[in-house]
Protein backbone atom coordinates (compact mmCIF):
# COMPACT_ATOMS: atom_id res chain seq x y z
CA UNK A 1 0.00 0.00 0.00
CA UNK A 2 3.01 2.32 0.18
CA UNK A 3 2.60 3.19 -3.50
CA UNK A 4 -1.14 3.96 -3.19
CA UNK A 5 -2.82 7.00 -1.68
CA UNK A 6 -6.53 6.87 -0.85
CA UNK A 7 -8.77 9.89 -0.28
CA UNK A 8 -12.26 9.25 1.08
CA UNK A 9 -15.54 11.07 0.41
CA UNK A 10 -14.24 13.44 -2.24
CA UNK A 11 -17.16 15.66 -3.27
CA UNK A 12 -18.50 16.33 -6.75
CA UNK A 13 -21.33 18.81 -7.31
CA UNK A 14 -23.86 17.92 -9.99
CA UNK A 15 -25.53 20.53 -12.20
CA UNK A 16 -28.54 20.81 -9.86
CA UNK A 17 -26.34 21.31 -6.77
CA UNK A 18 -26.58 17.72 -5.47
CA UNK A 19 -23.30 16.54 -3.94
CA UNK A 20 -22.03 13.05 -4.72
CA UNK A 21 -19.09 11.49 -2.89
CA UNK A 22 -16.32 9.21 -4.08
CA UNK A 23 -13.22 7.45 -2.82
CA UNK A 24 -10.16 8.27 -4.91
CA UNK A 25 -7.19 5.91 -5.28
CA UNK A 26 -3.96 7.50 -6.59
CA UNK A 27 -0.43 6.37 -7.28
CA UNK A 28 1.79 7.84 -4.58
CA UNK A 29 4.19 9.35 -7.07
CA UNK A 30 4.42 10.51 -10.65
CA UNK A 31 1.55 11.43 -12.93
CA UNK A 32 -0.49 12.75 -14.49
CA UNK A 33 -2.60 9.62 -14.90
CA UNK A 34 -5.71 8.58 -16.84
CA UNK A 35 -8.80 8.10 -14.69
CA UNK A 36 -10.95 5.00 -14.24
CA UNK A 37 -14.41 5.93 -12.93
CA UNK A 38 -16.86 3.55 -11.25
CA UNK A 39 -20.35 4.75 -10.30
CA UNK A 40 -22.33 2.42 -8.01
CA UNK A 41 -25.59 2.34 -6.02
CA UNK A 42 -24.24 -0.57 -3.92
CA UNK A 43 -21.79 1.31 -1.65
CA UNK A 44 -18.44 2.50 -2.92
CA UNK A 45 -16.69 0.48 -0.20
CA UNK A 46 -18.47 -2.79 -0.89
CA UNK A 47 -15.92 -5.64 -1.37
CA UNK A 48 -17.70 -6.62 -4.57
CA UNK A 49 -16.28 -3.51 -6.22
CA UNK A 50 -12.84 -5.08 -5.94
CA UNK A 51 -13.87 -8.40 -7.48
CA UNK A 52 -14.25 -7.64 -11.19
CA UNK A 53 -11.36 -5.18 -11.45
CA UNK A 54 -9.18 -4.53 -8.43
CA UNK A 55 -8.62 -0.75 -8.12
CA UNK A 56 -5.30 -1.32 -6.36
CA UNK A 57 -4.07 -3.28 -9.38
CA UNK A 58 -5.24 -0.42 -11.59
CA UNK A 59 -3.38 2.15 -9.48
CA UNK A 60 -0.20 0.12 -9.77
CA UNK A 61 -0.70 0.15 -13.54
CA UNK A 62 -0.68 3.95 -13.40
CA UNK A 63 -4.36 4.84 -13.16
CA UNK A 64 -6.21 7.19 -10.86
CA UNK A 65 -9.32 5.27 -9.76
CA UNK A 66 -12.54 6.97 -8.64
CA UNK A 67 -15.36 4.95 -7.01
CA UNK A 68 -18.47 7.05 -6.52
CA UNK A 69 -21.80 6.45 -4.77
CA UNK A 70 -24.63 7.35 -7.13
CA UNK A 71 -27.28 9.91 -6.24
CA UNK A 72 -29.22 9.14 -3.06
CA UNK A 73 -27.07 6.15 -2.08
CA UNK A 74 -24.82 5.68 0.94
CA UNK A 75 -22.50 8.71 1.19
CA UNK A 76 -24.01 10.69 -1.70
CA UNK A 77 -26.78 13.22 -1.30
CA UNK A 78 -30.12 13.48 -3.10
CA UNK A 79 -33.10 11.21 -3.60
CA UNK A 80 -32.43 7.90 -5.29
CA UNK A 81 -34.66 7.30 -8.28
CA UNK A 82 -33.06 4.19 -9.75
CA UNK A 83 -31.52 4.68 -13.19
CA UNK A 84 -33.25 8.02 -13.82
CA UNK A 85 -30.37 10.48 -13.34
CA UNK A 86 -27.47 8.41 -14.59
CA UNK A 87 -26.99 10.12 -17.96
CA UNK A 88 -26.79 13.64 -16.51
CA UNK A 89 -24.92 12.59 -13.36
CA UNK A 90 -22.62 10.39 -15.42
CA UNK A 91 -21.77 13.28 -17.73
CA UNK A 92 -21.09 15.62 -14.82
CA UNK A 93 -19.06 13.02 -12.94
CA UNK A 94 -16.83 12.23 -15.93
CA UNK A 95 -16.07 15.91 -16.44
CA UNK A 96 -15.35 16.35 -12.72
CA UNK A 97 -13.12 13.25 -12.53
CA UNK A 98 -11.07 14.46 -15.49
CA UNK A 99 -10.07 17.59 -13.53
CA UNK A 100 -9.02 15.91 -10.27
CA UNK A 101 -5.48 16.61 -9.09
CA UNK A 102 -3.15 14.21 -10.88
CA UNK A 103 -5.62 13.42 -13.70
CA UNK A 104 -4.47 13.76 -17.31
CA UNK A 105 -7.94 14.48 -18.71
CA UNK A 106 -8.72 11.02 -20.12
CA UNK A 107 -11.46 8.95 -18.44
CA UNK A 108 -12.50 5.32 -18.79
CA UNK A 109 -15.28 3.49 -16.96
CA UNK A 110 -15.84 -0.10 -15.87
CA UNK A 111 -18.18 -2.25 -13.75
CA UNK A 112 -21.01 -4.80 -14.04
CA UNK A 113 -24.82 -4.75 -14.02
CA UNK A 114 -26.17 -1.36 -12.83
CA UNK A 115 -22.55 -0.17 -12.95
CA UNK A 116 -22.48 -1.23 -16.59
CA UNK A 117 -25.67 0.56 -17.51
CA UNK A 118 -24.44 3.86 -16.04
CA UNK A 119 -21.49 3.60 -18.43
CA UNK A 120 -23.77 3.38 -21.44
CA UNK A 121 -25.81 6.31 -20.16
CA UNK A 122 -22.72 8.44 -19.56
CA UNK A 123 -21.41 7.55 -23.03
CA UNK A 124 -24.73 8.59 -24.61
CA UNK A 125 -24.31 11.99 -22.94
CA UNK A 126 -20.96 12.43 -24.76
CA UNK A 127 -18.70 13.98 -22.12
CA UNK A 128 -15.60 14.87 -24.16
CA UNK A 129 -13.17 13.30 -21.68
CA UNK A 130 -14.80 9.85 -21.76
CA UNK A 131 -12.49 7.71 -23.89
CA UNK A 132 -13.55 4.08 -23.39
CA UNK A 133 -16.03 1.98 -21.39
CA UNK A 134 -16.02 -1.66 -20.23
CA UNK A 135 -19.63 -2.56 -19.32
CA UNK A 136 -20.19 -6.08 -18.01
CA UNK A 137 -23.28 -8.21 -17.35
CA UNK A 138 -25.73 -5.48 -18.31
CA UNK A 139 -28.85 -5.14 -20.40
CA UNK A 140 -29.79 -3.50 -23.69
CA UNK A 141 -33.60 -3.44 -23.77
CA UNK A 142 -35.07 -3.20 -20.22
CA UNK A 143 -38.10 -5.30 -21.12
CA UNK A 144 -35.82 -8.09 -22.30
CA UNK A 145 -34.28 -9.22 -19.01
CA UNK A 146 -34.49 -6.37 -16.49
CA UNK A 147 -38.18 -5.58 -16.04
CA UNK A 148 -39.73 -8.35 -18.10
CA UNK A 149 -39.20 -11.01 -20.74
CA UNK A 150 -41.56 -11.97 -23.56
CA UNK A 151 -44.35 -9.97 -21.91
CA UNK A 152 -43.99 -11.66 -18.51
CA UNK A 153 -42.69 -9.96 -15.35
CA UNK A 154 -39.13 -10.65 -14.15
CA UNK A 155 -40.59 -11.32 -10.73
CA UNK A 156 -37.67 -13.24 -9.27
CA UNK A 157 -35.22 -10.47 -10.07
CA UNK A 158 -37.43 -7.46 -9.38
CA UNK A 159 -38.80 -8.61 -6.04
CA UNK A 160 -35.47 -9.63 -4.58
CA UNK A 161 -33.45 -6.68 -5.90
CA UNK A 162 -35.97 -4.05 -4.85
CA UNK A 163 -36.24 -5.34 -1.29
CA UNK A 164 -32.46 -5.61 -0.95
CA UNK A 165 -31.95 -2.00 -2.01
CA UNK A 166 -34.68 -0.91 0.39
CA UNK A 167 -32.34 -1.50 3.33
CA UNK A 168 -30.26 1.57 2.53
CA UNK A 169 -33.39 3.61 1.88
CA UNK A 170 -34.85 2.71 5.28
CA UNK A 171 -31.53 3.42 6.97
CA UNK A 172 -31.41 6.90 5.46
CA UNK A 173 -35.09 7.64 6.08
CA UNK A 174 -34.96 6.71 9.77
CA UNK A 175 -31.39 7.73 10.59
CA UNK A 176 -32.69 9.98 13.38
CA UNK A 177 -34.96 7.27 14.80
CA UNK A 178 -32.70 4.27 15.40
CA UNK A 179 -35.33 2.19 17.15
CA UNK A 180 -37.79 2.49 14.26
CA UNK A 181 -34.97 1.98 11.76
CA UNK A 182 -33.88 -1.26 13.40
CA UNK A 183 -37.45 -2.56 13.68
CA UNK A 184 -38.06 -1.94 9.99
CA UNK A 185 -34.75 -3.44 8.91
CA UNK A 186 -35.42 -6.62 10.90
CA UNK A 187 -38.83 -6.92 9.23
CA UNK A 188 -37.30 -6.31 5.79
CA UNK A 189 -34.67 -8.99 6.32
CA UNK A 190 -37.38 -11.43 7.43
CA UNK A 191 -39.26 -10.64 4.21
CA UNK A 192 -36.18 -11.34 2.11
CA UNK A 193 -35.52 -14.58 3.97
CA UNK A 194 -39.03 -15.83 3.25
CA UNK A 195 -39.40 -14.70 -0.38
CA UNK A 196 -39.26 -18.21 -1.84
CA UNK A 197 -42.35 -19.40 0.03
CA UNK A 198 -43.85 -16.00 0.86
CA UNK A 199 -43.65 -12.78 -1.11
CA UNK A 200 -43.10 -14.34 -4.51
CA UNK A 201 -46.49 -16.06 -4.23
CA UNK A 202 -48.53 -12.99 -3.31
CA UNK A 203 -50.97 -11.49 -5.77
CA UNK A 204 -51.30 -9.35 -7.73
CA UNK A 205 -47.76 -9.87 -8.96
CA UNK A 206 -47.71 -6.58 -10.88
CA UNK A 207 -48.26 -4.69 -7.61
CA UNK A 208 -45.93 -6.84 -5.44
CA UNK A 209 -47.55 -6.34 -1.99
CA UNK A 210 -44.25 -6.57 -0.06
CA UNK A 211 -43.12 -3.19 -1.39
CA UNK A 212 -46.10 -1.39 0.13
CA UNK A 213 -45.81 -3.43 3.31
CA UNK A 214 -42.26 -2.20 3.92
CA UNK A 215 -42.62 1.20 2.23
CA UNK A 216 -39.71 0.62 -0.10
CA UNK A 217 -39.69 1.61 -3.78
CA UNK A 218 -40.29 -0.88 -6.54
CA UNK A 219 -37.33 -0.89 -8.91
CA UNK A 220 -38.87 -3.17 -11.47
CA UNK A 221 -41.91 -3.93 -13.59
CA UNK A 222 -44.67 -1.92 -11.94
CA UNK A 223 -42.50 1.20 -11.85
CA UNK A 224 -41.62 0.66 -15.50
CA UNK A 225 -45.27 0.36 -16.53
CA UNK A 226 -46.38 3.42 -14.57
CA UNK A 227 -43.39 5.59 -15.51
CA UNK A 228 -42.17 5.28 -19.13
CA UNK A 229 -39.35 7.69 -18.34
CA UNK A 230 -37.93 5.09 -15.94
CA UNK A 231 -37.53 2.75 -18.90
CA UNK A 232 -36.27 5.35 -21.35
CA UNK A 233 -33.62 6.52 -18.90
CA UNK A 234 -31.91 3.11 -18.84
CA UNK A 235 -32.60 1.80 -22.35
CA UNK A 236 -29.38 1.24 -24.30
CA UNK A 237 -30.87 -0.13 -27.53
CA UNK A 238 -32.10 3.28 -28.74
CA UNK A 239 -28.85 5.12 -27.95
CA UNK A 240 -26.33 3.26 -30.10
CA UNK A 241 -26.11 6.09 -32.63
CA UNK A 242 -25.17 8.48 -29.81
CA UNK A 243 -22.16 6.41 -28.70
CA UNK A 244 -18.89 6.67 -30.57
CA UNK A 245 -16.16 5.21 -28.38
CA UNK A 246 -14.51 1.82 -27.75
CA UNK A 247 -16.44 -0.73 -25.68
CA UNK A 248 -15.38 -3.95 -23.99
CA UNK A 249 -18.51 -6.05 -23.40
CA UNK A 250 -18.31 -8.86 -20.84
CA UNK A 251 -21.08 -11.39 -20.22
CA UNK A 252 -21.93 -14.91 -19.10
CA UNK A 253 -23.99 -17.71 -20.64
CA UNK A 254 -25.93 -18.01 -17.35
CA UNK A 255 -26.32 -14.28 -16.71
CA UNK A 256 -29.78 -12.73 -16.44
CA UNK A 257 -28.63 -9.99 -18.87
CA UNK A 258 -26.77 -12.24 -21.33
CA UNK A 259 -28.66 -11.21 -24.45
CA UNK A 260 -28.25 -7.53 -23.66
CA UNK A 261 -24.48 -7.93 -23.54
CA UNK A 262 -24.50 -9.72 -26.90
CA UNK A 263 -26.84 -7.18 -28.49
CA UNK A 264 -24.80 -4.24 -27.22
CA UNK A 265 -21.62 -5.67 -28.70
CA UNK A 266 -23.26 -6.56 -32.03
CA UNK A 267 -24.70 -3.04 -32.41
CA UNK A 268 -21.37 -1.35 -31.70
CA UNK A 269 -19.51 -3.65 -34.08
CA UNK A 270 -22.11 -3.17 -36.81
CA UNK A 271 -21.72 0.60 -36.46
CA UNK A 272 -17.98 0.28 -36.98
CA UNK A 273 -17.09 1.23 -33.42
CA UNK A 274 -14.05 -0.43 -31.80
CA UNK A 275 -15.65 -3.21 -29.76
CA UNK A 276 -14.71 -6.45 -28.06
CA UNK A 277 -16.83 -9.23 -26.59
CA UNK A 278 -15.93 -11.75 -23.87
CA UNK A 279 -18.49 -14.38 -22.81
CA UNK A 280 -17.67 -16.97 -20.16
CA UNK A 281 -19.73 -19.76 -18.54
CA UNK A 282 -20.70 -17.33 -15.81
CA UNK A 283 -23.80 -16.19 -13.96
CA UNK A 284 -24.67 -12.80 -12.51
CA UNK A 285 -24.22 -13.75 -8.89
CA UNK A 286 -20.99 -15.65 -9.54
CA UNK A 287 -19.34 -13.43 -12.14
CA UNK A 288 -16.11 -15.05 -13.19
CA UNK A 289 -16.59 -18.29 -11.24
CA UNK A 290 -15.75 -21.60 -12.93
CA UNK A 291 -18.39 -23.57 -10.96
CA UNK A 292 -21.93 -22.83 -12.10
CA UNK A 293 -24.87 -24.86 -10.91
CA UNK A 294 -23.86 -28.52 -10.94
CA UNK A 295 -21.10 -28.11 -13.50
CA UNK A 296 -17.42 -27.37 -12.97
CA UNK A 297 -16.24 -25.77 -16.21
CA UNK A 298 -12.57 -25.99 -15.26
CA UNK A 299 -9.99 -23.57 -13.91
CA UNK A 300 -9.46 -22.04 -17.37
CA UNK A 301 -13.00 -20.63 -17.05
CA UNK A 302 -12.19 -18.74 -13.85
CA UNK A 303 -11.62 -14.98 -13.84
CA UNK A 304 -8.54 -15.64 -11.69
CA UNK A 305 -6.89 -17.89 -14.28
CA UNK A 306 -8.63 -16.87 -17.48
CA UNK A 307 -7.69 -19.36 -20.20
CA UNK A 308 -4.71 -20.16 -17.94
CA UNK A 309 -3.08 -17.02 -19.34
CA UNK A 310 -4.32 -13.98 -17.47
CA UNK A 311 -6.97 -12.68 -15.06
CA UNK A 312 -10.14 -10.79 -15.82
CA UNK A 313 -8.66 -7.70 -14.10
CA UNK A 314 -5.53 -7.83 -16.25
CA UNK A 315 -7.53 -8.47 -19.41
CA UNK A 316 -9.64 -5.37 -18.77
CA UNK A 317 -6.62 -3.25 -17.86
CA UNK A 318 -4.74 -4.38 -20.96
CA UNK A 319 -7.70 -3.35 -23.08
CA UNK A 320 -8.09 -0.01 -21.27
CA UNK A 321 -4.37 0.63 -21.71
CA UNK A 322 -4.88 0.53 -25.45
CA UNK A 323 -7.19 3.54 -25.33
CA UNK A 324 -6.06 5.41 -22.22
CA UNK A 325 -2.34 4.58 -22.18
CA UNK A 326 -1.43 3.81 -25.79
CA UNK A 327 2.26 4.42 -25.02
CA UNK A 328 2.34 1.47 -22.61
CA UNK A 329 2.81 -2.05 -24.04
CA UNK A 330 0.14 -4.49 -22.95
CA UNK A 331 1.11 -6.96 -20.24
CA UNK A 332 -0.47 -9.77 -22.24
CA UNK A 333 -0.96 -10.10 -25.98
CA UNK A 334 -4.33 -8.91 -27.23
CA UNK A 335 -6.18 -11.39 -29.47
CA UNK A 336 -6.44 -10.59 -33.14
CA UNK A 337 -10.14 -11.50 -33.15
CA UNK A 338 -12.63 -9.21 -31.36
CA UNK A 339 -14.81 -12.00 -29.88
CA UNK A 340 -13.74 -14.55 -27.28
CA UNK A 341 -16.28 -17.21 -26.29
CA UNK A 342 -16.15 -20.06 -23.82
CA UNK A 343 -17.79 -22.97 -25.62
CA UNK A 344 -19.52 -25.19 -23.09
CA UNK A 345 -19.70 -28.93 -23.63
CA UNK A 346 -16.07 -28.98 -24.75
CA UNK A 347 -15.17 -26.31 -22.15
CA UNK A 348 -12.70 -24.35 -24.25
CA UNK A 349 -12.15 -20.67 -25.07
CA UNK A 350 -12.25 -19.71 -28.73
CA UNK A 351 -11.70 -16.47 -30.63
CA UNK A 352 -14.09 -15.44 -33.38
CA UNK A 353 -14.21 -12.58 -35.92
CA UNK A 354 -17.81 -11.59 -35.16
CA UNK A 355 -21.05 -12.19 -33.25
CA UNK A 356 -23.33 -13.72 -34.35
CA UNK A 357 -21.18 -16.23 -36.21
CA UNK A 358 -21.65 -15.84 -39.96
CA UNK A 359 -21.05 -19.56 -40.55
CA UNK A 360 -23.84 -20.71 -38.22
CA UNK A 361 -26.76 -22.24 -40.10
CA UNK A 362 -30.33 -22.03 -38.73
CA UNK A 363 -31.39 -25.65 -38.45
CA UNK A 364 -34.86 -26.79 -37.35
CA UNK A 365 -35.57 -29.78 -35.17
CA UNK A 366 -39.25 -30.74 -35.06
CA UNK A 367 -41.39 -31.83 -32.14
CA UNK A 368 -42.94 -35.18 -33.01
CA UNK A 369 -45.30 -37.80 -31.54
CA UNK A 370 -44.05 -39.92 -28.69
CA UNK A 371 -41.96 -37.13 -27.24
CA UNK A 372 -39.37 -37.26 -29.98
CA UNK A 373 -37.28 -34.52 -31.57
CA UNK A 374 -36.36 -35.08 -35.20
CA UNK A 375 -34.86 -33.44 -38.28
CA UNK A 376 -37.83 -34.31 -40.53
CA UNK A 377 -41.24 -32.58 -40.33
CA UNK A 378 -43.85 -34.70 -38.53
CA UNK A 379 -46.64 -36.73 -40.15
CA UNK A 380 -49.77 -34.92 -41.38
CA UNK A 381 -52.11 -36.66 -38.93
CA UNK A 382 -50.05 -36.36 -35.73
CA UNK A 383 -52.30 -35.62 -32.76
CA UNK A 384 -51.39 -32.72 -30.42
CA UNK A 385 -49.92 -33.25 -26.98
CA UNK A 386 -51.91 -31.83 -24.09
CA UNK A 387 -51.51 -30.89 -20.45
CA UNK A 388 -53.30 -28.90 -17.74
CA UNK A 389 -51.70 -25.72 -16.49
CA UNK A 390 -52.78 -24.73 -12.98
CA UNK A 391 -51.40 -21.34 -11.83
CA UNK A 392 -51.78 -22.50 -8.22
CA UNK A 393 -49.21 -25.24 -8.91
CA UNK A 394 -46.70 -23.75 -11.35
CA UNK A 395 -43.47 -25.32 -12.55
CA UNK A 396 -40.78 -24.05 -10.20
CA UNK A 397 -37.62 -22.34 -11.42
CA UNK A 398 -34.64 -24.71 -11.39
CA UNK A 399 -31.44 -23.10 -12.63
CA UNK A 400 -30.94 -21.00 -15.70
CA UNK A 401 -30.07 -17.39 -16.48
CA UNK A 402 -31.41 -16.02 -13.22
CA UNK A 403 -30.74 -13.58 -10.37
CA UNK A 404 -33.16 -14.36 -7.55
CA UNK A 405 -33.54 -15.21 -3.88
CA UNK A 406 -30.85 -17.59 -2.63
CA UNK A 407 -33.08 -20.67 -2.85
CA UNK A 408 -32.83 -20.33 -6.64
CA UNK A 409 -29.19 -20.60 -7.73
CA UNK A 410 -28.36 -19.98 -11.40
CA UNK A 411 -26.66 -22.28 -13.86
CA UNK A 412 -27.14 -25.82 -15.20
CA UNK A 413 -28.97 -28.39 -13.09
CA UNK A 414 -30.38 -31.90 -13.50
CA UNK A 415 -33.93 -31.33 -14.78
CA UNK A 416 -35.37 -34.66 -13.66
CA UNK A 417 -37.77 -33.16 -11.10
CA UNK A 418 -39.06 -30.75 -13.76
CA UNK A 419 -39.41 -33.31 -16.52
CA UNK A 420 -41.35 -35.75 -14.32
CA UNK A 421 -44.20 -33.25 -13.97
CA UNK A 422 -47.41 -33.88 -15.91
CA UNK A 423 -47.53 -30.25 -17.05
CA UNK A 424 -44.14 -30.38 -18.79
CA UNK A 425 -43.94 -31.84 -22.28
CA UNK A 426 -40.57 -33.39 -23.13
CA UNK A 427 -39.19 -34.02 -26.63
CA UNK A 428 -35.86 -35.84 -27.01
CA UNK A 429 -33.65 -36.50 -30.02
CA UNK A 430 -31.68 -39.64 -30.83
CA UNK A 431 -28.10 -40.00 -29.55
CA UNK A 432 -25.74 -37.98 -31.71
CA UNK A 433 -23.33 -39.84 -33.97
CA UNK A 434 -20.95 -36.85 -33.94
CA UNK A 435 -20.42 -33.69 -31.95
CA UNK A 436 -22.89 -30.92 -32.81
CA UNK A 437 -22.10 -27.28 -32.05
CA UNK A 438 -24.89 -24.74 -31.49
CA UNK A 439 -23.62 -21.18 -31.11
CA UNK A 440 -25.95 -18.23 -31.50
CA UNK A 441 -29.56 -17.29 -30.87
CA UNK A 442 -32.06 -20.10 -30.29
CA UNK A 443 -35.73 -19.70 -31.24
CA UNK A 444 -38.83 -21.83 -30.89
CA UNK A 445 -41.68 -21.73 -33.41
CA UNK A 446 -44.49 -23.20 -31.33
CA UNK A 447 -47.97 -24.00 -32.61
CA UNK A 448 -50.13 -24.10 -29.51
CA UNK A 449 -53.63 -23.47 -28.25
CA UNK A 450 -55.27 -22.95 -24.86
CA UNK A 451 -58.72 -23.04 -23.36
CA UNK A 452 -57.85 -19.70 -21.74
CA UNK A 453 -57.99 -16.29 -23.48
CA UNK A 454 -54.45 -15.59 -22.35
CA UNK A 455 -51.61 -17.82 -21.18
CA UNK A 456 -47.84 -18.33 -21.24
CA UNK A 457 -45.61 -20.65 -23.21
CA UNK A 458 -42.16 -21.58 -21.91
CA UNK A 459 -39.57 -23.49 -23.94
CA UNK A 460 -36.26 -24.84 -22.65
CA UNK A 461 -33.31 -26.48 -24.40
CA UNK A 462 -31.36 -29.19 -22.54
CA UNK A 463 -28.36 -31.45 -23.10
CA UNK A 464 -28.93 -35.07 -22.08
CA UNK A 465 -25.75 -37.02 -21.34
CA UNK A 466 -25.27 -40.78 -21.93
CA UNK A 467 -26.35 -41.46 -18.33
CA UNK A 468 -29.69 -39.78 -19.01
CA UNK A 469 -29.02 -36.62 -16.99
CA UNK A 470 -30.77 -33.67 -18.62
CA UNK A 471 -29.24 -30.24 -17.88
CA UNK A 472 -30.69 -26.92 -18.91
CA UNK A 473 -28.87 -24.66 -21.35
CA UNK A 474 -31.31 -21.84 -22.04
CA UNK A 475 -35.00 -21.02 -22.01
CA UNK A 476 -37.55 -18.34 -22.86
CA UNK A 477 -41.15 -17.28 -22.40
CA UNK A 478 -43.88 -15.60 -24.38
CA UNK A 479 -47.14 -14.23 -22.94
CA UNK A 480 -49.99 -14.46 -25.41
CA UNK A 481 -53.62 -13.61 -25.94
CA UNK A 482 -55.62 -15.74 -28.38
CA UNK A 483 -59.05 -17.10 -29.11
CA UNK A 484 -59.62 -20.06 -26.76
CA UNK A 485 -59.10 -23.36 -28.53
CA UNK A 486 -57.42 -21.83 -31.58
CA UNK A 487 -53.98 -23.14 -32.62
CA UNK A 488 -51.64 -20.20 -33.18
CA UNK A 489 -47.94 -20.04 -34.02
CA UNK A 490 -45.91 -18.28 -31.32
CA UNK A 491 -42.23 -17.43 -31.35
CA UNK A 492 -40.34 -18.04 -28.14
CA UNK A 493 -36.95 -16.34 -27.89
CA UNK A 494 -34.56 -18.58 -25.94
CA UNK A 495 -31.66 -16.08 -26.17
CA UNK A 496 -28.24 -17.49 -27.03
CA UNK A 497 -25.80 -20.29 -26.23
CA UNK A 498 -22.34 -21.40 -27.27
CA UNK A 499 -22.39 -25.16 -26.71
CA UNK A 500 -21.22 -28.43 -28.19
CA UNK A 501 -23.54 -31.42 -27.77
CA UNK A 502 -21.04 -34.27 -27.58
CA UNK A 503 -21.24 -37.54 -29.45
CA UNK A 504 -23.65 -39.88 -27.66
CA UNK A 505 -25.56 -36.97 -26.06
CA UNK A 506 -29.13 -36.08 -26.99
CA UNK A 507 -30.91 -32.77 -27.45
CA UNK A 508 -34.07 -32.22 -25.45
CA UNK A 509 -36.78 -29.55 -25.53
CA UNK A 510 -39.21 -28.90 -22.70
CA UNK A 511 -42.51 -27.10 -23.32
CA UNK A 512 -44.68 -25.88 -20.46
CA UNK A 513 -46.57 -22.80 -19.30
CA UNK A 514 -44.67 -21.52 -16.25
CA UNK A 515 -41.23 -20.94 -14.78
CA UNK A 516 -42.07 -19.50 -11.39
CA UNK A 517 -41.00 -17.45 -9.56
CA UNK A 518 -38.48 -16.32 -12.15
CA UNK A 519 -41.41 -15.09 -14.21
CA UNK A 520 -44.79 -14.28 -12.71
CA UNK A 521 -47.60 -16.76 -13.19
CA UNK A 522 -50.12 -16.19 -15.93
CA UNK A 523 -53.44 -16.65 -14.14
CA UNK A 524 -55.18 -17.61 -17.41
CA UNK A 525 -57.97 -15.10 -16.74
CA UNK A 526 -57.25 -12.82 -19.67
CA UNK A 527 -55.98 -10.02 -17.47
CA UNK A 528 -54.34 -9.52 -14.09
CA UNK A 529 -55.78 -9.50 -10.57
CA UNK A 530 -55.97 -12.58 -8.37
CA UNK A 531 -58.50 -14.96 -9.98
CA UNK A 532 -56.88 -18.18 -11.18
CA UNK A 533 -58.21 -20.36 -13.99
CA UNK A 534 -56.93 -23.84 -14.85
CA UNK A 535 -56.16 -24.01 -18.59
CA UNK A 536 -56.17 -26.97 -20.95
CA UNK A 537 -53.10 -26.59 -23.16
CA UNK A 538 -52.33 -28.20 -26.52
CA UNK A 539 -49.06 -28.29 -28.47
CA UNK A 540 -49.35 -29.20 -32.15
CA UNK A 541 -46.75 -31.00 -34.25
CA UNK A 542 -48.16 -32.02 -37.60
CA UNK A 543 -47.34 -31.14 -41.19
CA UNK A 544 -49.60 -28.09 -41.16
CA UNK A 545 -48.53 -26.94 -37.67
CA UNK A 546 -44.88 -27.98 -37.39
CA UNK A 547 -43.68 -26.87 -33.97
CA UNK A 548 -39.89 -26.72 -34.05
CA UNK A 549 -36.83 -25.38 -32.32
CA UNK A 550 -34.45 -23.47 -34.60
CA UNK A 551 -30.78 -23.91 -33.72
CA UNK A 552 -27.77 -21.98 -35.10
CA UNK A 553 -25.65 -25.01 -35.95
CA UNK A 554 -21.95 -24.40 -36.60
CA UNK A 555 -20.60 -26.78 -39.26
CA UNK A 556 -17.52 -28.74 -38.21
CA UNK A 557 -14.18 -27.54 -39.51
CA UNK A 558 -12.98 -29.48 -42.55
CA UNK A 559 -9.66 -31.04 -41.46
CA UNK A 560 -8.39 -30.80 -45.05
Amino acid sequence: MEDVRIEFDVTAEMRDGTVLRADVFRPAQGGPWPVLLVRTPYNKQDPGIFAGLNPLAAVRRGYLVVIQDTRGRYRSEGEWEPLRHEQADGYDSVRWAATLPGANGLVGMYGPSYLGNVQWMAAAGKPPELTAIAPAFTWSEPFDGLFGRGGAIELGLGGNWSLQQGANQLGRRFQDAPGERDRRLVALVAELDSLADGGYWELPADAFPAFARHEVPDLGYQRALSDPEAVASCRVSDKYDQIDLPTLNIGGWYDVFLQGTLDNYAAMAAAGRPARLLVGPWSHRSQGGHQQGEVNFGLAASERSLDLRTTLTDLQLDWLDRWLRPDRPAATAQPEQPVRLFITGVNRWRDEPQWPLARAVDTPLYLAPGGTLQAEPPAPDAAPDTFRYDPADPVRTHGGQILMAGEYPPGPFDQDRIERRADVLVYTGAPLADDMEVTGRVRMALFAGSSAPGTDWVARLCDVDPDGVSRNLTDGIVRVRATPGEAVEHEVDLWSIGHVFRRGHRLRVQVTSSNFPRWDRNLNNGGTGTTMVVAEQAVYHDAVRPSRIILPVVPPVDPS
